[in-house]
């Protein structure tokens, strides 16, 4: 036990001091102040902007009908409200000219309240206006049907503005309000796996090319070398995701007034606290296993530039079932037979079951089944790992078999 907190001192004191890790750690907290404290920065910009307004840019209205001109024109000075909508007589050709000369910004030529023509110089991949025009025009379509036929103005209006009392009721989970966290967590799960299983992985294979490791593993159970590795990596990760999320959370404790209604936003920093529980459990038993397979297959390099080759196996694993939760994920596809199976499977588990839980309802016996099975697949791979470990750090020159090691530590 001694030597274990001997090694996991000393493996966590070399995180905190290593300058990549206190640099992106950094840089990760600035980028999230940034984020949270746009908003208020954007409405800062926009109060001097308002002050030194210019002129509106134009909107020419030329109706075929002289009679539909006052009724457009006045529909569309309510919904565009960001132009000068003005009413023009001037001829097809006379219009366009306008436009490309820059006196105005578009046109809608109307030749009914079902049929148009825009015009505009430079059609920008933002431009909703037609978009807008179709609903405007729908809506006064109406309204001079209905007054038409004998309606009221006050009756029209009352018809068309009539409110629907709905409500919905879920019996499950709210799906639209958990999948942005959902997603964001199993990103940054995915994201600490690799990093600090690299990280674990390449430690190994530094000292083990150092030549340190032979003194190591004389003097040191390798149990309590790999689990010290791990653990010190793993409370690493930890500390970079408290203070990544910690301070997401109060930069947007601060700027909350600023967002507004943002239901995006909302339902990201609104993580009820058992699916908060159910993440850190999933996660911190996927990284376990990750994290042994990464040292065990570390030790078996002699140098640093087999590792990328030599955890491909284990990379590939995991980027397979990471697609293969975001695959159900977007395509809103969580309780599939294959997703089932994969919430059971430990090397999937992790990232399936908990996308099951926040997605969608999950009976209790198979939650505590997939946490059970990823216990001891923890217990098993770690001491696997560590057999491995024992016997690959002290094998030099190519990179032993599978089967070598196998018949070494059996």
């Amino acid at each position: 036990m001694k030597q274990f907190c001997t090694i996991l001192k000393f493996e966590l004191k070399y995180y905190l001091k290593n300058k990549i890790f206190v640099g992106v750690t950094v840089f990760l907290v600035l980028l999230i102040c940034g984020v949270m404290f746009f908003p208020r920065v954007l409405e800062f910009f926009d109060q001097e902007d308002t002050v030194d307004d210019g002129p509106r840019p134009v909107m020419l209205i030329r109706a075929e009908q002289e009679e539909l001109a006052p009724i457009v024109c006045e529909a569309f000075s309510s919904a565009f409200t960001d132009y000068d909508v003005r009413s023009t007589d001037s001829d097809p050709d006379a219009l366009r000219e306008q436009i490309l000369q820059g006196e105005a910004e578009c046109a809608f030529e109307i030749r009914s309240l079902s049929a148009y023509t825009y015009l505009v110089d430079n059609l920008s991949m933002y431009d909703m206006n037609t978009t807008i025009a179709d609903e405007v025009l729908q809506s006064t379509y109406r309204m001079q049907t209905m007054l038409e036929l004998g309606l009221s103005a006050e009756q029209a209006e009352q018809i068309l503005s009539c409110p629907i009392d709905s409500q919905t009721v879920s019996l499950g989970k709210d799906q639209f309000e958990n999948y942005f966290y959902t997603y964001i967590m199993i990103f940054a799960l995915y994201m600490v796996i690799l990093l600090y299983g690299q990280m674990v992985a390449t430690n190994v294979a530094s000292e083990k090319s150092s030549r340190a490791m032979e003194v190591l593993i004389t003097s040191t159970d390798p149990t309590g070398m790999m689990f010290g590795k791990v653990i010190a990596s793993c409370i690493a990760g930890l500390i970079q995701l408290i203070a990544v999320f910690g301070s997401a959370l109060v930069f947007y404790s601060i700027n909350r007034g600023y967002w507004g209604d943002n239901a995006i936003v909302a339902s990201i920093f609104d993580m009820p606290p058992e699916l908060f529980a159910y993440m850190l459990i999933f996660s911190l038993l996927g990284f376990f296993i990750y994290a042994f397979l990464y040292g065990a297959i570390g030790s078996t390099a002699s140098k640093l530039e087999d590792i990328n080759t030599a955890v491909m196996p284990v990379t590939m694993l995991f980027v397979i079932a990471f697609l293969v939760v975001m695959f159900s994920l977007s395509a809103n596809t969580v309780d599939t037979p294959l997703m089932r199976v994969c919430s059971f499977v430990p090397f999937t588990s992790p990232m399936a079951m908990f996308t099951r839980i926040a997605m969608s309802a999950v009976p209790w016996y198979e939650i505590l089944a997939s946490v059970a099975i990823l216990i001891a697949s923890v217990v098993g791979v770690g001491v696997l790992a560590a057999k491995i470990y024992r016997v690959g750090v002290l094998l030099y020159g190519n990179r032993p078999k599978l089967s070598t090691l196998l018949k070494s530590i059996f």
